[in-house]
């Protein structure tokens, strides 16, 4: 079957990369070392439980929610370059 320029899986190997970026991505984010006994943005005390559930920890909750909600702006490399996704 023809592809044109594309070799065959082509675009699965487009999908791969996007998801091995975004792994990349994610893993490069985690907290490291030991957590932090007080929030680094407001000074409220984070809880023991939060600190071993989470590794190296520097936010409290309501301070993380924030900003993951900042982080949720960010929506990757679009590698398909189709009309429907150059129209968002």
């Amino acid at each position: 079957m023809a592809t044109g320029w594309a070799g065959d899986g082509a675009v699965q190997d487009q999908i791969d990369a996007t998801v091995d970026d975004a792994i990349k991505r994610a893993r490069s984010q985690l907290p490291q070392g030991p957590g932090s006994e007080r929030c680094e943005e407001c000074d409220a005390p984070i809880p023991e439980a939060r600190r071993k559930a989470v590794p190296g920890v520097r936010l409290c909750v309501a301070c993380q929610q924030a900003h993951d909600e900042e982080e949720g702006a960010f929506s990757g490399y679009n590698r398909r370059g189709s009309k429907d996704s150059q129209l968002r």
